[in-house]
């Protein structure tokens, strides 16, 4: 078992006082996004027999078990991080495992250098990914009916956002879903901030439902992507409660600390609230354009304690064990990689004490047991 230092990425919508406060240390005045836990080569988590990334590649199939090695290769699959948004993060989509295939064999050919700002393509890999709430956990997750849409809009009473809902009104789902955002995509920055200046104001006045539209529009202001956030539906989660978030499908974080899970790629594609690179036709491709429920979940329990949150992803499995004061301790052993994150009390692995934030590497088919008092998740793979 190897326990892990981890990098902390300082992006600007980080929250300056949430990891901090889990990991019992003083803030730094600095935004503190992400902490990564994994073998991702833009920030492997470090051990002490080296970076997680080289100890893998030294003896993938005795670190990652054979039948992880033959379904996903020798790498681990998965990426567990904690997440503290203090401010919106982009809007944005990911690709299936087919159409990042096309789309970074299609960039590798056209010599697009992989740092280059309108790279879409770093890997070649999909990218669905899993939130659960540590705190109350706001969001944007998949697109609302286009007729619940235009009411919202029409709402506002801003007269340069009636064709939008004409236009939601107008179409078959897809179809209305696809017109609009490729209107506020495609529309001239400058001559839609007035529009959205205007709706943002109206947000403000108007609040209740509205109000999660005006703290995006005072983060981001005059970005088309306050509006297309409008298309999407708010979701607030409850502490262990989760989303999936699928291939095509429009999210955002707004605020909370959460851990989250993903297949081990960087490929995002951003429609909105960010001044990166958006490539419009792109986009378009991946999108789903389908109205559906977000799809709140929460934990399944198995008999010795296990809370797993289900999902149709066989690069990660994440579940939840909360372990009270005196009771027998919990096996973990399995035959697959294992990384085991404390977020509450204090968990005793196998001889080391967790404290919240910290965490341990297990080889596959190494012996682990774990007690508490306090909480802990465990992220692995299904093979």
């Amino acid at each position: 078992m190897d326990r892990l230092d981890n990098t902390v990425r300082p992006y600007a919508w980080g929250s300056t006082t949430a990891i901090p406060r889990l990991l019992g240390v003083e803030p730094t005045g600095e935004p503190q996004a992400e902490m990564w836990m994994g073998a991702h080569p833009g920030a492997p988590s470090r051990t002490e027999r080296g970076p997680l990334t080289e100890v893998i590649d030294e003896d993938a199939e005795k670190e990652l078990g054979r039948a992880a090695v033959a379904k996903f290769g020798p790498r681990l699959p998965f990426l567990l991080k904690i997440l503290a948004a203090g401010a919106p993060l982009s809007l944005q989509v990911h690709p299936n495992l087919e159409q990042a295939q096309e789309g970074y064999e299609d960039e590798e050919r056209r010599g697009v250098p992989i740092d280059a700002p309108h790279r879409n393509y770093k890997d070649a890999n999909h990218k669905p990914e899993l939130i659960c709430a540590l705190t109350e956990f706001d969001g944007l997750c998949g697109f609302r009916a286009p007729a619940e849409a235009a009411e919202l809009l029409a709402g506002l009473d801003v007269d340069s956002l009636k064709p939008y809902v004409d236009l939601l009104h107008a179409h078959p789902e897809e179809a209305a879903l696809r017109e609009v955002l490729t209107a506020l995509l495609s529309a001239d920055r400058d001559d839609l901030a007035h529009t959205v200046t205007e709706a943002a104001a109206a947000c403000a006045r108007l609040g209740g439902s509205y109000a999660p539209y005006a703290e995006i529009a005072h983060h981001y202001p005059g970005d088309p992507g306050v509006i297309a956030a409008m298309l999407l539906n708010y979701v607030q989660l409850q502490p262990g409660e989760a989303l999936f978030l699928g291939a095509g499908v429009p999210h955002a974080y707004l605020n909370g600390l959460g851990v989250e899970i993903m297949a081990n790629s960087d490929n995002v594609l951003r429609c909105g609230l960010t001044p990166k690179h958006v490539d419009v036709p792109e986009l378009l491709r991946v999108v789903r354009f389908e109205a559906s429920d977000p799809g709140v979940l929460r934990p399944e329990a198995s008999p010795d304690g296990e809370e797993v949150y289900e999902t149709p992803i066989d690069e990660f499995r994440l579940s939840r064990y909360v372990l009270p004061q005196d009771a027998a301790p919990h096996d973990l052993t399995a035959a697959t990689p294992q990384i085991l994150l404390c977020t509450a009390g204090s968990v005793r692995a196998d001889g080391s004490t967790l404290a919240p934030g910290q965490s341990v590497f297990v080889s596959a088919g190494e012996k682990v047991e774990v007690s508490g008092p306090g909480a802990i998740f465990r992220a692995t793979v299904v093979a």
